[in-house]
């Protein structure tokens, strides 16, 4: 319709007839009807290519092939921006050494280091990989919140929130389980010990270069998922562990183990200072066989030694079901800027 009203009033405007004049009434007709070819040309062919040419067009990462392969349940959380039941998803209360990926196309999102319990039914990380995620505003419940999506394909993965106080970071990025996929670091390794508080214990190895993550717990007893007031309060048998998920290439089990014999009194049977209970006996939860032949070897030298008057009780046994403790424990002397809690 544009197009034909611009055409007419170009022709109405340059388009002059001489009726007394047949020849010149031809020429006119022919010069206008030229000028009107070459402009309708240019309009509608010339131009927008021209047009085409100096625009950069990206697509939309949404129609990228990324979410062909998506199951229906992905599809609506991913690219319709759902939610999962909270509680629900395989990896609410996961805590495997790895990484985090986006389901969609695979870019790495999160470390397994990085993620916490908070309490809200849905993984949890307080940092995210540099340049990993985008951040946009959110009005669908009728206020403002933050969407996190996928920097690479744009597919939804949750919402970030600040200013909680649940870790050091204050920030909680709340993510879909099926948003992202986990995969396992296969060259990092894991050493389980009980030297009384758990607090103190897990403060030595945390920092240490090589040792990728820490977390306390409860292992060696028969209650399955316990809370710290059944380890305090009932026979449950548990003791208060650290769980060491270390790179053995940068640091090895025999480093680990010598730190744990000279931060604790290793001769002290279900006590380690004022604490006692068999929760804070002194034990190694090994979980191959070098680890149980360095245990054993590390236990008999330091018992042919001076060091301790007393032989030494240290259980070393196999590690069984490691139960994470309570977020709430993760970190204790850290979140509270203390270094040590004298075990």
């Amino acid at each position: 319709m544009k197009i034909a009203i611009m055409a007419l009033l170009f022709t109405k405007r340059n388009m002059y007839i001489n009726t007394r004049h047949s020849t010149k009434i031809v020429k006119n007709l022919t010069y206008s009807a030229c000028k009107l070819f070459y402009f309708m040309l240019y309009f509608c062919i010339v131009s927008p290519l021209l047009i085409s040419c100096q625009t950069k067009t990206t697509p939309t990462p949404m129609n990228h092939n990324y979410f062909e392969n998506l199951s229906p349940e992905e599809k609506r959380v991913i690219v319709d921006k759902g939610t999962e039941a909270p509680f629900t998803g395989e990896y609410d209360n996961f805590y495997e050494a790895g990484i985090f990926v986006c389901r969609a196309c695979g870019s790495h999102l999160y470390d397994s280091s990085d993620k916490f319990d908070a309490g809200c039914g849905w993984p949890a990380f307080d940092t995210v990989k540099d340049g990993a995620i985008k951040k946009t505003s959110d009005f669908d419940l009728g206020y403002e919140r933050t969407e996190i999506t996928c920097a690479k394909c744009d597919g939804h993965l949750g919402h970030v929130f600040v200013g909680e106080n649940l870790t050091p970071e204050n920030t909680r990025h709340c993510v879909n389980s099926i948003s992202v996929r986990f995969i396992a670091d296969e060259k990092l390794k894991k050493a389980t010990f009980a030297a009384g508080c758990f607090w103190g214990v897990e403060e030595l190895f945390r920092t240490l270069k090589g040792v990728y993550s820490t977390d306390v717990g409860y292992i060696g007893g028969h209650t399955k998922n316990p809370t710290y007031k059944e380890v305090c309060y009932e026979n449950t048998m548990h003791a208060e562990a650290v769980e060491v998920v270390y790179d053995p290439t940068q640091i090895s089990f025999d480093e680990l183990i010598q730190l744990f014999w000279e931060n604790h009194n290793p001769t002290t049977l279900n006590r380690q200072g004022p604490d006692v209970g068999t929760q804070y006996r002194s034990a190694v939860f090994f979980h191959d066989s070098e680890q149980e032949d360095i245990a054993k070897r590390t236990k008999d030298e330091l018992d042919k030694s001076d060091k301790f008057s007393q032989s030494i009780v240290t259980e070393i046994v196999p590690a069984q079901t490691f139960y994470r403790a309570e977020e709430y424990h993760q970190e204790y002397l850290f979140k509270r800027g203390k270094g040590s809690c004298g075990i």
